[in-house]
């Protein structure tokens, strides 16, 4: 079997320093505070930035070149706990805001510090559970099918800095570069970071690419094969059905829209077409994607629930140090106790058919979410279109059985915000573990690092949020919260009885039609929901991948050097952009502005040329590893 051909960075049979009091401390310090700035970067411009690779790279400082500490698996536990931080921010932020809008319009009133952070707890401590049983089949069975992008990648910065040598500079050199290209974009803003164009002559239409070199990292990792299912995904949305809104809807107001598709266009142009139609089709495209591929995993989950009850009531006596997990037993009753805990405790408003749909949707989204990551990473895990699946099934049902108005509303909230924070804290675990299983980590003390990094931040998350409203305001021009005011959008429009059920129907067939031509449903899926920006500058780097893959080399070994040296690169790429990413948004809790586009701006040409020197780089790398390959 695959699972004992590979051999981790560390045997199974050595033992090294690795939950530590000095890992967790660290760890725990980093969960909050790539929490407390992924809360402020989400609400700001509605996504957040992955922290395993960044929490990598301060890890590895600290443990490694200030304290003389040499475990590698000390260093992986510290990213698994500080990782979680950023994974339940981004699930709380994309739910839980609309509370505080609901509040503002005295609909309810103003959540507690308390309700927030057990919210976010019981998201957080289900997430990791949901994924337990899901390790063996994703991480170990599917090692050669599912590349989880940013565990791979954090593994192959963990393992340079302890091999040191050219490996390491490779990775650093790919750290530095992104650091200074996405502090230059981002910071002084010299160029803008996405280039958008309108197709006037092909009305509804448009094109852009986010020149940034996470995603261009990403693609490479990803590969060719899977960022064209997600660019397909785009190409369907902004030059299908967006020209044909355009074309049919002209004069016509189509909820959600206000105002006519005349109208939306003038105002706005192919943003205001994607966000007011496009996310929908995208989130029926999502949720029958999600069911589909739940569908088609279902006999591997159920060998895999089968075989762990068999293993864990054996004991872990025997069985290998990199492969002993938490108890089954212990999963399946936390989970119990977690739903009639929402259930009976009167601070959060779940009630017992809600406890249902928290247990049953969150192990769907847990293992959605795993599988999903596995493909695209986490940073472009599209959380929020599966926590939109949820809010219109969790929402249909409490209005069915009576559940309306502003209680109904606010349970529905609560009940998405759980199973959100599921399905983030279930794809940061996926990559950990992965990370974990690459280097040779005990899954079972991952699992404990991940629930200790989830107390800390939930502890923190509601703090953080009284914070920020208390500042600016949830929905304000600071604080816009995007993913917050749709998920209220949702709710009031399915309990008022105008949801845009034919666009989200229009996705579900859509996912339907690919899946009968036998392509896979979710990256395309993926691709229709997340703008074609993001997904061009992720098919950039896959086209490079590509090139790289099949140039002529003389051996296979040189072949593997230079796609090798390549993957190196792109993960310091991804890691100098996360850091940076994090310390931008600190500067901007801190009020420090280092916009200089007032005085100097390449525009668009500049970020196109910048990222075409950024996609070249990528290619000397793997020149230079092909060139050592021959020495």
């Amino acid at each position: 079997m695959e699972e004992k051909k590979f051999q981790p960075y560390i045997p199974a049979d050595k033992v090294v320093p690795e939950f530590t009091v000095f890992s967790v401390i660290l760890g725990a310090l980093l969960a909050v505070l790539f929490g407390g700035a992924n809360a402020y970067l989400g609400l700001r411009v509605g996504m957040t930035v992955s922290a395993s690779i960044p929490a990598a790279v301060i890890s590895m400082g600290v443990i490694r070149f200030i304290f003389k500490r040499d475990s590698i698996l000390e260093n992986n536990m510290v990213q698994t706990i500080g990782s979680a931080g950023e994974s339940l921010a981004a699930g709380a932020i994309f739910t839980m805001p609309a509370l505080f809008m609901w509040a503002a319009e005295g609909l309810c009133d103003v959540p507690s510090m308390v309700e927030i952070g057990l919210i976010a707890l019981c998201g957080g401590v289900l997430g990791i559970m949901m994924m337990i049983p899901l390790r063996s089949a994703l991480i170990v069975k599917e090692h050669g099918t599912l590349g989880y992008p940013e565990g791979k990648a954090c593994a192959e910065v963990l393992m340079a800095g302890e091999e040191g040598g050219a490996k390491a500079s490779t990775v650093f050199w790919g750290l530095g570069i992104a650091a200074i290209y996405k502090f230059v974009a981002d910071g002084l803003k010299l160029f803008p970071s996405e280039v958008d164009y309108t197709i006037d002559a092909y009305k509804g239409s448009g094109f852009g690419v986010d020149v940034l070199p996470a995603l261009a990292g990403v693609g490479y990792i990803c590969g060719p094969r899977i960022s064209s299912y997600m660019f397909a995904g785009s190409t369907i949305a902004w030059f299908v059905l967006m020209p044909m809104i355009a074309l049919f809807g002209s004069d016509l107001v189509i909820y959600p829209a206000t105002m006519s598709v005349a109208e939306l266009w003038a105002d706005g142009g192919t943003w205001n077409l994607w966000s007011k139609f496009i996310r929908y089709i995208g989130a029926g495209a999502l949720a029958a994607g999600g069911i589909i591929s739940l569908i088609k995993s279902l006999p591997m989950i159920v060998r895999t629930f089968v075989a762990a009850f068999k293993d864990y009531g054996k004991g872990s006596a025997g069985v290998l140090r990199t492969e002993q997990d938490i108890s089954m037993k212990v999963v399946l009753v936390v989970c119990l106790a977690i739903a009639v805990f929402m259930w009976l405790f009167p601070s959060i408003p779940v009630s017992f058919i809600g406890a249902l749909i928290v247990l049953i949707f969150g192990f769907f989204f847990a293992t959605v979410s795993s599988r999903m990551v596995g493909l695209i990473g986490s940073s472009n895990n599209p959380v929020s279109g599966m926590a939109i699946a949820t809010l219109l099934i969790a929402t249909i049902i409490l209005k069915a059985t009576g559940s309306t108005g502003a209680s109904g509303m606010v349970g529905a909230i609560a009940i998405g915000s759980v199973i959100c924070i599921i399905a983030a804290i279930a794809g940061d675990t996926s990559q950990d573990l992965k990370t974990g299983f690459l280097l040779g980590a005990t899954p079972k003390k991952q699992q404990y690092g991940e629930l200790i990094g989830v107390c800390v931040s939930a502890v923190a998350i509601g703090a953080i949020l009284y914070l920020l409203n208390a500042a600016w305001g949830f929905g304000s021009e600071e604080l816009g919260a995007p993913q917050a005011m749709m998920m209220k959008m949702v709710i009031e429009g399915v309990m008022g009885g105008e949801m845009p059920w034919a666009l989200v129907f229009t996705g579900v067939f859509i996912a339907v039609a690919i899946e009968i031509l036998g392509l896979p449903v979710l990256p395309v899926a993926i691709g229709i929901y997340l703008p074609i920006h993001l997904n061009a500058g992720i098919m950039l780097g896959g086209l490079v991948r590509l090139f790289v893959e099949k140039r002529k080399y003389a051996s296979e070994k040189e072949k593997n050097d230079s796609i090798q040296s390549g993957i190196l690169y792109t993960s310091g790429m991804i890691a100098g952009e996360g850091v940076v990413g994090i310390l931008l948004a600190v500067f901007a809790v801190l009020n420090i502005n280092t916009d200089i586009s007032g005085i100097i701006s390449l525009g668009n040409i500049g970020g196109l040329a910048f990222f075409a020197v950024l996609l070249a780089s990528i290619i000397f790398f793997c020149n230079k590893g092909k060139k050592a390959a021959k020495n």
